[in-house]
């Protein structure tokens, strides 16, 4: 099959996931923006998308997205060193042209993989597995959104990690959104540039989005032991 024989095929699944990915980020930031808008309502939100057998298929389908995204990442990678042959270790300048998050896409795909590791431990886990009756969250209900979100961010150790999290998806998705739009044919020579600078713009307000969040709550709960709030 040519989207797992063919480097073309394995970069169309990549672009393909990681337009899925960006879409459901969009829809998360925008769902995180109406905590600072009304807690009632961010709440509401949370109940309707709580413990139920669409959030945990969303849940199941979203890890699938990021495990296939990230398996043909390091493919590509991989494939791409064994090209270059010994030409890898040798000493050369950087590239003019090539951008700093071009060159660190896997590096960057790590960091953002661990932050979504330790976001749905703090969020998903906690609150979904107190909504299930399970007994091993913190004792948040799945409808208690904004309740966890103070929780989570009173802690600065929590706050720090999600702002590196959040600096890591934004160099991230500067490169990998354009990218994404020109392998699937998208972005000529009029739309290269276009495509670059609408994508670095969407990127930036996406994570502009979620680091309000984390800010704005951050603030609210510095008054709080860190101690009693991270569990550590």
């Amino acid at each position: 099959m040519w989207l797992i024989n063919s480097s073309i095929g394995r970069k169309v699944v990549m672009s393909v996931t990681g337009i899925a990915l960006v879409l459901f980020l969009t829809f998360h930031a925008s769902m995180n923006v109406v905590a600072l808008i009304s807690e009632e309502g961010y709440n509401w939100i949370c109940e309707m998308l709580g413990a139920n057998w669409y959030a945990v298929a969303a849940t199941v389908g979203l890890a699938g997205l990021v495990a296939i995204h990230f398996i043909y990442a390091l493919w590509l990678t991989i494939q791409n060193q064994k090209a270059r042959g010994n030409n890898k270790y040798a000493v050369t300048d950087k590239p003019e042209k090539v951008e700093w998050a071009s060159q660190n896409m896997l590096v960057l795909g790590i960091i953002i993989c661990l932050g979504l590791c330790l976001h749905l431990y703090n969020f998903w886990w906690n609150m979904m597995a107190t909504e299930l009756g399970m007994n091993l969250g913190n004792g948040i209900g799945a409808a208690e959104g904004v309740e966890q979100i103070k929780a989570v961010f009173s802690c600065p150790v929590y706050t720090v990690l999600y702002l590196v999290w959040l600096a890591a998806l934004w160099f991230h998705l500067t490169h990998g959104i354009w990218s994404a739009l020109q392998t699937m044919g998208w972005s000529g020579k009029i739309w290269f540039n276009r495509w670059r600078c609408i994508g670095n713009i969407y990127a930036t307000l996406v994570v502009l989005m979620f680091a309000a969040v984390v800010i704005v709550f951050a603030i609210q709960g510095c008054c709080g032991s860190c101690g009693s709030s991270c569990g550590i």
